[in-house]
């Protein structure tokens, strides 16, 4: 997090102790707790499982429905029925889009009549409701009005009002916040709204910032440029370097005169310019976070502060400002939309939103916001993926793709449509009911797995444990990425392969920042490229108290502002890793199939490569083809380190080679770790839950035929002598550690262990 930022955090936790004390505490007090605090809950022997300290009402057992209105669709006339409908098959939760162009349709003309009657069918079926806030739609007479707030990208194109593909309405991307007038009227837009339905019985909760999303725009038309945007540049500036001279030294531009002088850069040829351009624009867009949660939590303090993200943090947090641990913080419930057949259909891809969404949310409860329940249709993403890839949604993927969100700790589910819309780019899709709101197939097995989940409060107060092995996410070294070639793909990438060489032997891995690595025995860094002083610190204490740290290459070779260090690794780190470097090619274009050999498995690296000489207590574990020293291994203080110069994340996410799997195992070998769960059946995955209820086991089988599997637990997880599975009602037997169950094809066992 950048000081700016944090300045700004620690500013809103004032805020908002203010707003609990005018409120009076009650249940604003309870919800800042859950907001700021966690306890560690030790389980039967297990590793911490991190949890709230505060119950969350959430309205139902486990909440679960769908988006549903959209205003301009469904149609007014099948309201009533299908709220009946939703009710029968067990949904008990809807979200609605609650647009400002919607709302305002002229300067303090309120139309509220269509909400109105939402909530009012909502409370009439045992519905509750969470608002998600719109200001991104900004009303049509707006754009009219202010048109100095309409967003200026780099190449000076203006945005102008479209309609959005996911309503069918106009107004978005909506007006720039920075310009204080406009924010004046945003901030009108939510007042009314609070104060309009904070009393109404169907409420459940707020949901204040869609998809976590900042538009960012892109390299080359990249927002903000606006008069009031550069104003706020400055701003940032000020507080970060002080003086206008020490920006003007950072930035190498020694001829700014004024404050007026600084621009944001329009491409990134300047490293330093550009990469506090680009954190400064996230920066902005969590204080509008901030803001918005202010104002709720003083209006509102009885009811739910939500969001939900994409889980993408390792892939766009450059260009639109998603980080689940920045977002998650700082609400009741946090969530994520993942369209699984967006993604591919490889199981690998949905668990790995899960685990990074669980892991950012610290033991809060998270909600898998905007699950797939029906074909896609002409989805651009779906181009050239096969029919079998959920393009054609079929009963047995709801079913799976659910069990999987549960299996991966989601405590509500909620799809995008509730019905597919009528009209615009994305009519047709998402939806698990027909396009007139009838009752599919699919439909009904979502209604199957909803009525299961409300009829199972026990399972819920379980969760799952920590992961055998963290992931570190480095921001900067993302930004950095983005920053240098104009795509994170090197990065994301890398971070993916990495958690897919664990993944595919049955080892869970967390994500984590570097604040959490004391938690953990052993953490592996992918894509090190860039790394802050402060982290490299830390990382360095990490290991003198006794953690185990895997390096992929170049670790900080950019350092502060893209700099490169004139000695490598950088920072101290070849103290800490007991090698310098040699030599160093960046060449991506003809190292694709980069061959190198580390502790005796031949693996593959990517993209670029360092090579090492050994020094200290350094020792070569690993060499390239030509005999150079391609790994080293190392003990500091109480830990030990092991560093190979290239990227093997990146070599398995493209040749699966069996031995790197060998290798990543190894790595738990040697941090003293023995994953908690290993199974027969490489095709199947399985997840330990604990806690106030009980263990349980989830083994959940993607593929397209029954699998007899056998899971054997380590002693720590506890000893049973017998297992119900309380979702399929399958045959289970329990023998020493080893459970065994035959699993039908795309469906889940959730055994209780005893």
């Amino acid at each position: 997090m950048s000081e700016h930022n944090e300045w700004t955090r620690r500013e809103f936790l004032a805020t908002s102790a203010m707003m609990t004390a005018a409120v009076g505490g009650g249940t604003q007090s309870a919800l800042a707790a859950i907001a700021g605090q966690a306890a560690t809950v030790q389980a039967a022997g297990a590793s911490s499982i991190v949890m709230p300290t505060v119950p969350v009402d959430m309205g139902s057992v486990f909440p679960a429905g769908a988006v549903y209105f959209r205003k301009s669709n469904p149609p007014a006339e099948d309201w009533a029925r299908d709220h009946a409908t939703a009710h029968q098959l067990g949904m008990n939760t809807f979200r609605h889009w609650f647009m400002w162009s919607a709302l305002e349709v002229a300067p303090g003309k309120w139309d509220w009549a269509d909400y109105d009657r939402q909530m009012d069918l909502a409370a009439q079926n045992g519905i509750k409701v969470i608002i998600a806030t719109m200001d991104t739609a900004a009303p049509e007479w707006a754009f009219r009005r202010y048109p100095h707030a309409r967003y200026l990208a780099s190449d000076g194109s203006i945005a102008y009002s479209t309609v959005s593909g996911s309503s069918a309405v106009g107004g978005f991307p909506g007006l720039c916040l920075d310009n204080a007038d406009v924010k004046a009227l945003a901030q009108n837009f939510h007042t009314k709204l609070i104060e309009h339905y904070r009393g109404h019985p169907a409420l459940l909760g707020y949901d204040l910032w869609n998809e976590t999303t900042y538009d960012g725009g892109r390299y080359g038309k990249m927002n903000c440029f606006c008069e009031a945007s550069k104003a706020k540049l400055r701003e940032w500036l000020k507080a970060k370097y002080g003086s206008l001279e020490g920006v003007a030294k950072t930035w190498h531009r020694p001829s700014f005169a004024e404050w007026d002088d600084v621009e944001p850069p329009r491409d990134f040829s300047g490293y330093p310019e550009s990469l506090d351009f680009l954190q400064h624009r996230i920066d902005k867009a969590y204080e509008l976070f901030d803001w918005r949660i202010a104002m709720y939590r003083k209006l509102d303090p009885k009811h739910l502060v939500t969001a939900h993200g994409t889980a993408t943090a390792i892939e766009d947090y450059p260009q639109t400002s998603h980080h689940e641990w920045m977002a998650a913080k700082r609400v009741d419930v946090y969530g994520l939309t993942w369209v699984q057949s967006r993604h591919g259909a490889e199981p690998w891809r949905q668990w790995q939103s899960f685990d990074l969404v669980r892991s950012g949310s610290r033991g809060k409860p998270f909600w898998h916001a905007e699950a797939q329940a029906g074909p896609l249709w002409m989805q651009p993403q779906l181009q050239g993926q096969p029919r079998e890839n959920g393009r054609v949604t079929e009963p047995e993927d709801v079913r799976i793709w659910n069990m999987i969100s549960f299996a991966g700790g989601a405590r509500g589910l909620l799809y995008p449509r509730y019905r597919p819309l009528l009209d615009g780019s994305l009519a047709g899709a998402f939806g698990p009911m027909g396009m007139d709101g009838s009752v599919t197939p699919r439909a009904e097995m979502a209604g199957k797995t909803f009525t299961w989940a409300n009829a199972h409060p026990e399972i819920w107060k379980s969760r799952p444990v920590r992961g055998d092995v963290a992931l570190l996410f480095v921001p900067e070294a993302e930004l950095f990425t983005y920053m240098q070639q104009q795509s994170t793909d090197y990065y994301a990438t890398s971070m993916r392969g990495a958690y897919q060489a664990f993944f595919d032997q049955n080892i869970q891995p967390d994500f984590i920042v570097i604040d959490d690595i004391s938690e953990y025995k052993l953490v592996y860094l992918a894509y090190p490229v860039m790394m802050h002083p402060e982290t490299v610190e830390k990382l360095k204490a990490y290991v003198r108290g006794g953690g185990t740290f895997i390096c992929e290459g170049l670790p900080a070779y950019f350092g502060e502002h893209g700099r490169v260090g004139t000695v490598q690794p950088n920072y101290g780190l070849d103290e800490l890793f007991g090698a310098r470097e040699s030599s160093i090619e960046f060449l991506a274009d003809i190292h694709e199939d980069l061959k190198m050999e580390v502790d005796g498995n031949a693996i593959f690296g990517r993209y670029f490569f360092q090579t090492y000489e050994p020094k200290g207590s350094g020792r070569a574990v690993g060499h390239y083809p030509d005999g150079s020293v391609a790994a080293v291994a190392n003990k500091t203080g109480k830990g030990q380190t092991m560093l190979m110069g290239s990227f093997p994340g990146s070599g398995y996410s493209k040749h699966h080679a069996a031995e790197t799997r060998t290798l990543f195992a190894g790595f738990l070998k040697s941090a003293g770790i023995t994953p908690r769960v290993t199974v027969t059946d490489s095709q199947v995955q399985a997840r330990v839950h604990m806690g106030d209820g009980g263990t349980n086991l989830w083994v959940v089988n993607p593929t397209r035929t029954a699998r007899n599997v056998t899971v054997t637990l380590q002693p720590e997880i506890g000893r049973f002598t017998a297992g119900e599975d309380k979702w399929g009602s399958l045959q289970v037997a329990v023998t020493g550690q080893q459970v065994s169950v035959n699993v039908p094809a795309r469906d889940a066992a959730v055994i209780a262990l005893r």
